[in-house]
């Protein structure tokens, strides 16, 4: 058997590698019109795979972006949108040799951050990732959901047709821009793959809307809708599914669900991986025509230079705490960090809160707090009193999202 190496691809193994993912996922290996479609998205920049002789058997890839955090900076990011292992090639450690070095290759790069969406949660938490972002899935019963009368109504909502659609909503994503924590900035090469695909009709005949408020255009929503059956009723019913939703403030996302909710025909809408605190409940006559299907892990957070990370955002008025923190694949990192609402630095001074490199991840976009991590026993606790101080520290006033899949 050959001995397994892992590198950076090169520009004519390409394809055979997004061939590998392609198979992990239980999907055909692209063919020619597929390969056109989706090969601006798939660089050999920043992939790298692991290969038994000439073959490859394993990869790992991301592209450059950057993160929103909490005090409203962006900071330089590894999506990571790729980690597949032929399954002949399972259990011999490939996908640790290819993260492992995936992670040193993102420090090299200058990435602070790293994120993901994790296909099992039970994977990536050895490698320093955390939950630090929950989405909720949820359906609304179009019959029963009437918005109140107080409810903001303002501007309109109009249709795109496909040019429209892959001109206009990247321009208006980049304006939108990343304004709640956990959410990225989308580059060039994540359009044709993701929206253009599903616009184009590879992903399923999906539809786009537009908001236009007093100051111009302001959000829009990606959907599709189907007809489905359930397994106790003979009847059909239209199900509408949101895929993308993105607006630049409470009365353009209000206007875009009324839309939704207003649709003829529809009986129920599904909208996977929402805001946890996104006001739905609150819009409506009947709140229980708005109903929480799921609660999921949305986005999966690395801190790659801990100091730097730490450093870049802002924290609430509370007593200064020292956080002890191990990062045994990014030793660099190990140490004590004294943070307090004048920010974050290394110290020598004692830890009061010990913990791992995936539990910092989870406290850093506010999603979790100290005392919840530390009663389920994710942190080791020195001094009791610290646990207070790093709720409030560490408090957010708007839930991190993502809102982007990748």
């Amino acid at each position: 058997m050959n001995e397994l190496k892992v590198r950076a691809i090169n520009e004519g193994e390409r394809r055979a590698v997004y061939g590998l993912l392609a198979e992990a996922l239980h999907a055909s290996p692209p063919d020619d019109t597929n390969w056109e479609r989706v090969e601006r998205s798939f660089p050999a920049d920043r992939t790298l795979a692991a290969f038994d002789g000439a073959t490859p058997v394993g990869m790992a890839s991301s592209f450059a972006t950057s993160i929103a955090v909490p005090g409203g900076k962006t900071l330089p990011a590894a999506a990571v949108d790729g980690v597949a292992v032929r399954a002949d090639h399972t259990r011999r450690g490939i996908v640790t040799s290819l993260l492992t070095e995936q992670l040193r290759d993102c420090v090299r790069r200058g990435d602070l951050v790293a994120a993901l969406h994790a296909s099992e949660a039970t994977i990536y938490g050895r490698f320093g990732y955390g939950p630090a972002v929950l989405g909720q899935s949820l359906r609304i019963v179009n019959s029963r959901a009437v918005l109140r009368p107080e409810a903001p109504s303002s501007g309109r909502v109009r249709l795109l047709d496909e040019d429209e659609a892959i001109g206009l909503v990247p321009k208006l994503y980049r304006r939108i821009g990343p304004h709640r924590p956990g959410m990225i900035e989308r580059p060039d090469l994540w359009w044709p793959a993701y929206h253009n695909r599903l616009v184009r009709g590879g992903g399923g005949e999906h539809r786009v809307a537009v908001h236009t408020g007093p100051d111009g255009e302001d959000g829009y929503v990606v959907f599709h809708t189907s007809n489905q059956q359930a397994p106790d009723d003979s009847q059909f019913k239209v199900v509408l599914e949101v895929r993308d939703l993105q607006a630049a403030d409470p009365a353009a996302a209000i206007g875009l669900w009324r839309f939704l909710i207003g649709m003829d025909l529809v009986a129920e809408i599904r909208a996977p991986a929402r805001p946890v605190d996104e006001p739905l409940r609150a819009l409506v006559t009947d709140l229980r025509a708005v109903q929480t299907t799921g609660l999921e892990d949305h986005n999966w957070l690395r801190l790659l230079d801990a100091g730097a990370a730490l450093a870049a955002r802002t924290y609430r008025e509370a007593p200064p705490v020292v956080f002890g923190l191990e990062d045994k694949l990014l030793p660099e990192n190990t140490g004590a960090y004294r943070i307090s609402a004048d920010g974050a630095t290394k110290t020598e001074a004692p830890a009061q809160l010990r913990m791992t490199a995936d539990v910092l991840a989870m406290l850093y976009l506010g999603e979790w707090t100290a005392s919840a991590l530390a009663g389920a026993g994710r942190i080791t606790v020195a001094d009791p009193a610290a646990l207070p101080a790093a709720d409030e520290l560490f408090r957010v006033g708007v839930r991190p999202w993502c809102g982007t899949y990748f």
